[in-house]
């Protein structure tokens, strides 16, 4: 499956994006679907993750209650609406599916990763 991610820009601190990842290639749903951040010297982390069904979805600590997943299987694309955002959220973005048909945090467990579209957060 080939992944695109877009929709990455500058935002003031308190501001709002909305992240888009289009799928194309096999059946986008029976991909588990994660998002990823990769900020500056840092390691990449997980943000967030949603299962096939779009039924359970799970997030990082750091970004509960502002971030919110979702997907839409008929357009195969996956979502990541971004609120209140924070200088510390600024990092380049990545989408990536999973074989498993759960949400998971396991980096290690994505097969297939977008090329990334980076956020700034300024302040």
């Amino acid at each position: 499956v080939q992944l695109q991610a877009s929709g990455g820009g500058l935002v003031q601190a308190g501001g709002s994006l909305r992240l888009s990842c289009a799928a194309s290639g096999r059946t986008f749903s029976s991909y588990g679907m994660g998002w990823f951040r990769q900020a500056p010297g840092k390691e990449r982390e997980f943000v967030a993750a949603i299962s096939r069904s779009g039924g359970t979805t799970i997030y990082a600590d750091s970004v509960k209650g502002r971030f919110t997943i979702s997907r839409d299987n008929a357009k195969n694309t996956v979502y990541l609406q971004m609120s209140s955002l924070k200088p510390e959220d600024t990092a380049v973005y990545y989408c990536a599916a999973t074989g498993t048909s759960w949400a998971t945090r396991d980096r290690m467990q994505y097969d297939y990763w977008g090329q990334g579209t980076l956020v700034t957060v300024s302040s």
